[in-house]
């Protein structure tokens, strides 16, 4: 998918790029590029493979749920900024939080920040299971997302501590949604979400499948959720 049929792409899903948008994304990919040689950052180098498996994908979510009112956005273990910092290009209204646990990551992230112009963004080393024990930013965000980190049984524990009542998490999976979230119900229902809907599209040209959960906070987190750093994924709330 190149810059031109990513452009379009999205206008087909109501997403209009103006010349500032269309800018930053460019910008955003050499940036990436130019520092992916330092650090490892994505498998992925080709303005195609960039554009459509991170530009395209990240911003799926919006095909899917409303982010062009004012919302403050956590995006758990994002990387090279994926899927937040695309949806906060196409919705400059979102205030958007990165947790990542790689003090690179985050050099990187604040070098793209200041390379887009972006304002509203603010990026944190730290383990997503600390950082939902932190009563600044526990049950604070109108929205926390996370993209391929780890499955819903584990994922829920590391981001619905994060959103408050009322808000929503939204997990971008492949084409095992269905399976995950089977084994993922118990823990969603204890940390106080309730499923809303599963989405589930094909990426344009490469067909492959993809899902977007979204799941509704109906209820404060107990206490002890997230347990400490590690737990979650070495055994799971199944």
């Amino acid at each position: 998918m190149n810059p031109e049929q990513f452009e379009v792409a999205l206008k087909e899903q109501g997403i209009e790029l103006n010349t500032k948008q269309r800018e930053q994304f460019a910008t955003y990919y050499h940036t990436l590029v130019e520092w992916n040689e330092k650090i490892n950052l994505t498998a992925l180098t080709s303005e195609e493979d960039v554009y459509l498996k991170h530009f395209y994908d990240s911003i799926s979510a919006a095909f899917y749920y409303d982010f062009t009112k004012e919302q403050s956005i956590c995006d758990v273990g994002a990387g090279a900024g994926f899927p937040s910092i695309p949806l906060k290009i196409c919705f400059p209204n979102l205030k958007v939080t990165i947790v990542d646990s790689l003090q690179k990551r985050i050099a990187f992230l604040n070098h793209l920040a200041a390379q887009l112009e972006l304002t509203n963004v603010a990026f944190y080393h730290d383990r997503a299971e600390s950082f939902g024990k932190n009563s600044d930013s526990r049950e604070s965000f109108d929205i926390v997302t996370a993209r391929a980190v780890a499955r819903m049984s584990v994922l829920s524990e590391l981001c619905l501590p994060l959103v408050k009542k009322d808000g929503v998490f939204i997990a971008m999976k492949g084409a095992q949604a269905d399976e995950e979230l089977e084994n993922g119900k118990q823990a969603i229902e204890i940390l106080g979400g309730e499923i809303d809907k599963t989405y589930t599209f094909t990426l344009p040209q490469e067909e492959s499948e993809r899902s977007i959960v979204i799941v509704n906070k109906k209820r404060k987190t107990p206490n002890k959720y997230p347990r400490k750093a590690g737990t979650p994924n070495k055994s799971p709330i199944e």
